[in-house]
């Protein structure tokens, strides 16, 4: 994985993170929506860097290179 790859996958992460805290209490959400602006647009321009974005099945396995012990819980599940 190159570095704009682990870039790109570090924007994703950040944003999830990011969208997470955000949603956590749903009557503040609303008003904490526009949080999300920045990692939103740092996310899409990582992806398009790499030529991922619009390329969810690339980036998506992409990601399961940098977290592959969650992968495994998951299918576990």
């Amino acid at each position: 994985m190159n570095d704009s790859e682990i870039a790109a996958a570090q924007a994703y992460v950040r944003l999830l993170q990011t969208t997470r805290a955000v949603l956590a209490d749903p009557q503040q959400a609303p008003l904490a929506v526009p949080l999300l602006t920045v990692p939103m647009a740092e996310a899409d321009d990582a992806l398009r860097a790499v030529g991922l974005a619009g390329n969810e099945a690339d980036f998506f396995r992409l990601l399961a290179t940098l977290h592959p012990a969650e992968r495994e819980g998951r299918r576990a599940a």
